[in-house]
Order: C-alpha cells, then sequence, then structure tokens
C-alpha cells in the first residue's frame, strides 16, 4: 500500500504545473532602470503573435526596435529576464526568430512560457 502512495505522490507532483504569473513581477517597456526595486528582479513580458509581430503592454514592436529594446534592458540590467509567451497559431520559426532579436540585444536570460487553460 505504501509502494502504491509512493508511486501517486510522484505521478501527481510530476504532472502538476507550478506556473504562477503572479509571482514575476513584470514591467512594461517604458519604466526607467530607477523604477526597478533591484536588478533581476523584473522581467519583460513579450507576446509574440502569429507572423513573427512581438508586442508588450499593447506595443508593437518591429525587429530592430525589439534589438534596441534588448539592449536597452540589458545595459540598464544585465540580469534582465524577458519572459515569451507565443501565441496559440505562432510557429516555432516565429519564436525562433524573436529569441535570436532579443540575443542580438544582449539577453542571456530568456523563458518561453504558455498558459494552461483555466476549466
Amino acid at each position: 500500500m505504501i509502494d502504491v502512495l509512493l508511486i501517486l505522490l510522484v505521478f501527481f507532483m510530476v504532472t502538476s504545473s507550478f506556473l504562477n504569473l503572479d509571482m514575476i513581477r513584470l514591467v512594461d517597456g517604458g519604466d526607467t532602470p530607477s523604477q526597478a526595486t533591484a536588478p533581476g528582479e523584473t522581467a519583460a513580458l513579450l507576446r509574440v503573435t502569429p507572423g513573427g509581430a512581438v508586442r508588450t503592454r499593447g506595443q508593437v514592436l518591429a525587429p530592430k526596435a525589439l534589438v534596441a529594446f534588448a539592449a536597452a534592458r540589458t545595459t540598464a540590467d544585465p540580469m534582465a529576464r524577458f519572459l515569451l509567451l507565443p501565441a496559440p497559431r505562432a510557429t516555432t520559426q516565429d519564436l525562433v526568430t524573436v529569441m535570436e532579436a532579443l540575443t542580438r540585444g544582449g539577453a542571456t536570460r530568456l523563458r518561453v512560457i504558455r498558459l494552461e487553460a483555466q476549466e
């Protein structure tokens, strides 16, 4: 009986999702580094739409603007984090193109996230 309970415990631990976006402090691209409380505590949420367009706080960033956005954030805070939220119909190539533009801007801390459907 204990073996079965242990297997169930491990199964539920592995299949559970612990992503809670409320735990990550998000700022938009217009915030200045002086408004951030400390380096590494903020993250920029970038939504990748189908076709490779990037949106942050309702503002669409062109590929060159995305490189400049990443360069400005990493210059102000070398440990700046970027959270990428791809749209359901965005292709892998769209995501890779955005990640490449961010790394050209100096970003090193990229994370791809997805939202689970709430039931």
